[in-house]
């Protein structure tokens, strides 16, 4: 696929004797919004984990197959999975802000990366804050508790968090599942800007969200993508029958 990011080869993977994933393909491209569909249950979120190697921390788990970043197999034995997680950021359902301020937040991450207090940390936490569309709500109480935000502006917090180290890919899994209407909104605006400069992959069960921030979508079916493509022809000339009867809610 042209301007793929990730490339996902014959992946498998296995909880103790359950297998969890079965055989995947898929290209991931890089200025994109790609949506993973499926039921509970059904790989989504078990597969976006495998792309920056958050199963290593799972017990009992094995990995067979490859996935590319940039060409390059993110599951060789000589990959720094630190540097890895800093070039893959992940977003979850649940906002999770540090105990600890506005600025902190932000600031956490390239501080462990070397960065030193000053004019450069400031400039990156601004524009982390900036590319997540919350700096014009904090920038004056960047010394406040992150926890005193809202559920939407947490969200959004996290993602700035996950911008301040400079990644390449993000990972969203369910990032609006928690929020009102209002901060899904945007959540989604933000999630079409972000596609400018990275890689966007977002799990949800929302088919009306799906279609209306992805470029690519994946199917996914008891550990299998059963399809994928771009999301307006998958959701409106699907190839497989299952494709078309989940969209149309007759399962699932």
């Amino acid at each position: 696929m042209q301007d793929s990011k990730i490339s996902v080869k014959h992946l498998n993977l296995y909880y103790g004797n359950k297998r969890a994933l079965r055989d995947v393909d898929m290209e991931i491209r890089d200025h994109a919004v790609t949506a993973l569909i499926g039921p509970s249950g059904c790989g989504k979120s078990t597969f976006l984990k495998c792309i920056n190697r958050m199963n290593d921390l799972v017990g009992n788990v094995r990995i067979e197959g490859h996935i590319l970043l940039d060409g390059e197999d993110i599951y060789d034995r000589r990959v720094d999975i630190t540097l890895l997680r800093r070039r893959v950021g992940m977003i979850f359902q649940q906002p999770v802000p540090f105990p600890m301020s506005i600025y902190d937040n932000i600031a956490y991450g390239p501080r462990i990366h070397g960065i030193r207090p000053g004019r450069k940390l400031d400039r990156i936490v601004e524009e982390a804050l900036q590319g997540a569309a919350i700096l014009e709500e904090v920038k004056d109480r960047l010394d406040r508790p992150a926890l005193g935000l809202s559920g939407g502006q947490q969200q959004r917090l996290c993602i700035a968090r996950a911008l301040a180290v400079g990644p390449e890919v993000l990972l969203m899994d369910e990032p609006t599942s928690a929020l009102d209407p209002v901060s899904t909104l945007k959540i989604e605006e933000l999630m079409k800007h972000l596609k400018k400069k990275y890689a966007v992959v977002v799990v949800t069960h929302n088919m009306q969200q799906a279609a209306r921030v992805s470029d690519d979508t994946a199917f996914f079916l008891t550990g299998e993508v059963v399809e994928s493509g771009a999301t307006r022809i998958l959701f409106t000339n699907p190839r497989e029958r299952l494709t078309k009867d989940y969209i149309l809610g007759r399962f699932g």
